[in-house]
Formats: structure tokens, C-alpha cells, sequence
């Protein structure tokens, strides 16, 4: 199966400075690393502003599933890591906004700090192609 794992490239690539590829495809699947909310050229997005945080976050997930030739329709799984699980009752809604019936697996965790003292949120998805 490795030969058939493939990297997802975009372009602007807001990881690359970090040493992370964005995803892989692998056989029919796609492995995210974590999004986050930082902009295609690279800016921290919203760093008082977890609403605008979590937009631009999800805005990443599209962007790199549809260089994979995927959606979000086709997300199977996601980890979500919060810095304040205060915020959990947005990630509720934001399940119902960017997800429809039936829902993809999710674990959300609580975590202490992210990659970068200003994100509050980060997720990490598996689809399908």
C-alpha cells in the first residue's frame, strides 16, 4: 500500500514552513494533518476569535480535500483539539453547519496549548475519495 500513498500538494502552502505535508492520499483515503486557522499565505486568522479561527479552519479542510479530489461530504473521521472546552457547544453547531446526516466520527479533546500560542482550535480529518 506505501506505493500507492501519495502527498497533497497546495499551493499557497501555509505548512510548509513547519516541515508538515498538508495530507496523503492513500489508496481511496486522505489523511489530513491538523488545520488550523492559518491563512494560505501563512497569517495567524482571527488569534482573539475562535468563531473566525474555526471558519478559517474549516476553510483549509476544503482546500486541501478538493486538491485530493475530495469534500467535506466525504470526511469519515475528524479530532478536534480545543484549548477550551468551553467552546465545545460551537463545535456542536459547526458539526450541524459543515456536516449533514449521517455525521462523521469525531473525538474532541481538550489540550493545553497548540502548535502556535494563538490558535484555540485545530482538527485533523480521514475521507474517502
Amino acid at each position: 500500500m506505501a506505493d500507492k500513498a501519495i502527498p497533497i500538494k497546495i499551493d499557497p502552502d501555509p505548512l510548509a514552513p513547519y516541515a508538515i505535508c498538508p495530507g496523503w492520499k492513500v489508496g481511496d483515503l486522505i489523511f489530513l494533518s491538523g488545520q488550523a486557522a492559518i491563512s494560505p499565505e501563512g497569517a495567524i486568522v482571527g488569534a482573539d476569535d475562535f468563531d473566525a479561527q474555526l471558519a478559517q479552519t474549516f476553510a483549509n479542510i476544503e482546500s486541501v480535500l478538493a486538491a485530493a479530489g475530495s469534500d467535506l461530504s466525504r470526511i469519515v473521521k475528524v479530532t478536534i483539539y480545543l484549548t477550551d472546552m468551553g467552546n465545545f457547544p460551537k463545535i456542536v453547531d459547526a458539526r450541524r453547519q459543515y456536516f449533514t446526516p449521517p455525521y462523521p466520527a469525531d473525538t474532541i479533546v481538550e489540550v493545553r496549548s497548540l502548535a502556535l500560542p494563538e490558535l484555540m482550535v485545530e482538527i485533523d480529518v480521514i475521507a474517502t475519495i
